[in-house]
């Protein structure tokens, strides 16, 4: 009885304890973090990425986003490339995994801006082109099992084509 009340009342190594009971949460918590910290970085990346295609598709010429017709294939074409890499020439995308079959371009015809300032003069309204881009996200920490290579991080954005 006395080993037993003596077992109780000691003290020794119970930080020891208390620490090898907390560190599976605290592991779980930061590698946590760190992999949504990833994310929101890879998302932030493809998030810039629209937003750069959606103002180069801005500033193009009214005839390249015919309302009722088909947008200009070579046009089409510069802002996907300008989307993935940042330039027209670039050849390295700035989201590693994204590729032009990622990037879809879009357009439509706001009709409430029919013949208002720049838009005088054209017909159906202002032409409004659409950018999105979808990219596999690159799990850190892909090799332990818990996140596959099926989650994808997407983003899309509009700009009024201002025929500049």
């Amino acid at each position: 009885m006395k080993r037993l009340r003596n077992f109780l009342r000691d003290t020794r190594a119970s930080a020891a304890t208390e620490m090898a009971l907390m560190l599976p949460l605290l592991l779980l918590l930061m590698f946590g973090g760190f992999e949504a910290g990833a994310y929101f970085f890879a998302e932030q990346k493809v998030i810039k990425a629209v937003r750069e295609g959606a103002r180069y598709a801005g500033r193009q010429p009214f005839a390249s986003f015919p309302c009722g017709g088909t947008a200009d294939a070579t046009t089409i074409a510069q802002i996907q490339q300008v989307t993935l890499t940042g330039t027209v020439t670039g050849s390295a995308p700035r989201v590693p995994g994204m590729a032009l079959g990622d990037i879809e371009v879009t357009h439509r015809c706001d009709a409430s801006f029919d013949s208002q300032g720049i838009f005088a003069g054209t017909t159906g309204g202002a032409p409004v082109v659409l950018v999105r881009a979808r990219s596999g996200y690159p799990s850190l920490f892909a090799g332990i099992g818990l996140i596959d290579d099926s989650f994808t991080v997407g983003a899309g954005a509009e700009a009024v084509v201002s025929g500049i």
